[in-house]
């Protein structure tokens, strides 16, 4: 799951990451916590902000979205 890696990389607490993306802090939190899975719409929400962090974010895109940066 992207979720903590993500988060993680960009330096945010759960509740700005949550923040970023339009959702609940409690949402991430039963994400990171395998409660629960991001729908769609968060995993692309997900997907934009590791595309916009270049080649910080590459690895992870292959890795959850294979789709390496260009």
């Amino acid at each position: 799951m992207p979720v903590r890696e993500t988060r993680q990389r960009l330096g945010l607490s759960q509740a700005k990451f949550a923040a970023a993306l339009g959702v609940s802090f409690q949402g991430v939190n039963r994400w990171e916590n395998g409660r629960t899975k991001p729908l769609p719409v968060a995993l692309k929400q997900i997907e934009l902000l590791l595309h916009q962090m270049g080649r910080r974010g590459e690895d992870l895109l292959i890795r959850y979205f294979r789709k390496p940066q260009q």
